[in-house]
């Protein structure tokens, strides 16, 4: 029955006045459903290097995450056999964590920036430009959006619980989107001419904004002492920066959007509702696709949940479980947890693979990294090392597939060293990313 009755209907209907239990059919038809979306048989653009990094919070259950062996002969471990269809496609990495990172629930905060939040004096929080936005300042000159940030809560959120996984060169949050209907419309949907009058105007006015705030703080550098000078021309790049976006955003203006079609994506799903969450997940991820093969952005950071935050696949509560506290019972839930985020994965990656572009697959010139900024360890204890992690795709950008590759958790080189190979890769020219040593070995 999909028609919404009353209870008072209901008992009319019955001839008496009785108590009676909420029904199914007293409930809103629910809108979301399983998805029929259907991945492009070719991509629309020419082959380019793309990044794309996915987030989960909380950690995994390790001990079924971790293979017991490494090498490309490695067995996989009872969580990752759900990849078992996409194992000549990704590479694990495990033993590996930033070293300046505090722990706790701050993990999405450092996972692409590799900063120490701690390390100005007198400040509580203190960021870096993470490394997605370093591959956005070369890829974002060729796309309509230099960068995507997504999540299933808006906005950025509070220092140490963030709501994004991109920061720019002063460590500011860039706000996320967790609308499907929102994100598809920013992508896909053609603007009025109304629209584009308003937004021209509107950049005319922020343009203006800013000059006068370049003309004000020129005159007040003179007056300052060093530390706040130092202070001031931090926020004047943030204001240069804010100046290029506008730029690009007018130059972009009258050029028409793709025309794709909603057929199959569930846009109303929503990121907050445990019953929503398979939908939702497939609908981002979904967007992300058409995103790359329209080659409206070949950069993009999706925080799945935010720290101390999440659900499962059947509702269940994230967060708590990954306090188990080695609660054999409670391990087993995350673990099944694990395997529904693995399984939605797989699914992206079944998508990027099916759809050919240039010599080859759009996933081959698509690095995915994904995984978590905590381990909660064998006893809940949310530590910042033996992070866990892989990365997919990017085989045509050199990056080699198909092992595990394991360091030792206490002495290990930098998880900078992956960000710095990862940029190497999509062609940003730099030997040095925050506190890398270099590339990592074996992974390029």
């Amino acid at each position: 029955m999909t028609r919404l009755m009353s209870r008072r209907a209901v008992l009319r209907a019955a001839g008496a006045c009785l108590a009676l239990p909420f029904l199914d059919s007293m409930l809103p038809r629910l809108c979301s459903a399983p998805s029929t979306f259907k991945p492009w048989s070719k991509s629309a653009v020419e082959a380019a290097p793309r990044m794309i990094c996915c987030y989960v919070p909380n950690g995994v259950n390790i001990l079924e995450w971790l293979p017991a062996d490494e090498g490309e002969k490695y067995t996989l471990s009872p969580t990752l056999q759900v990849l078992q269809a996409y194992r000549q496609e990704f590479t694990l990495l495990s033993g590996l964590g930033h070293p300046a990172a505090q722990g706790g629930h701050s993990g999405a905060d450092t996972w692409l920036t590799a900063a120490n939040l701690k390390s100005r004096p007198g400040a509580d929080y203190t960021n870096s430009i993470s490394a997605d936005q370093l591959a956005a300042e070369v890829h974002g000159q060729r796309t309509r959006f230099p960068s995507l940030q997504l999540s299933d809560m808006s906005g950025t959120g509070a220092a140490g619980h963030s709501h994004t996984l991109s920061f720019d060169i002063n460590g500011t949050p860039l706000p996320a989107e967790n609308n499907p209907r929102r994100l598809f419309e920013r992508l896909f949907v053609p603007d009025t001419d109304s629209d584009k009058r308003a937004a021209i105007k509107r950049y005319a006015e922020r343009r203006s904004i800013l000059d006068d705030v370049v003309a004000e703080s020129a005159a007040l550098s003179r007056k300052l002492g060093a530390k706040d000078r130092q202070k001031l021309d931090e926020y004047l790049s943030s204001v240069r920066q804010t100046e290029k976006q506008i730029e690009r955003l007018q130059n972009w203006i009258h050029v028409p959007k793709p025309e794709v079609k909603s057929t199959g994506l569930q846009l109303n799903s929503q990121p907050m509702n445990a019953h929503d969450r398979p939908m939702w997940l497939d609908v981002m991820l979904e967007l992300c696709y058409l995103a790359f093969v329209t080659d409206m952005t070949r950069v993009i950071t999706f925080e799945w949940s935010r720290e101390a935050g999440g659900y499962g696949g059947a509702g269940e509560n994230h967060h708590e479980l990954s306090h188990h506290g080695g609660d054999a019972g409670m391990l087993k839930k995350l673990a099944e947890i694990d395997r529904f985020h693995l399984t939605k994965l797989g699914r992206f990656l079944g998508m990027l693979k099916s759809t050919t572009e240039g010599d080859g697959t759009v996933l081959d010139r698509t690095i995915l990294l994904y995984g978590s900024g905590m381990n909660s360890g064998t006893g809940g204890d949310h530590s910042p090392k033996n992070l866990p992690l892989l990365i997919a795709g990017g085989r045509k950008l050199g990056l080699k597939l198909g092992q595990h590759l394991r360091h030792n958790p206490d002495k290990h080189p930098p998880l900078a060293n992956v960000l710095l190979s990862v940029l190497q890769k999509m062609g940003v020219e730099t030997t040095k990313f925050a506190d890398s040593t270099g590339t990592l070995n074996n992974l390029i």
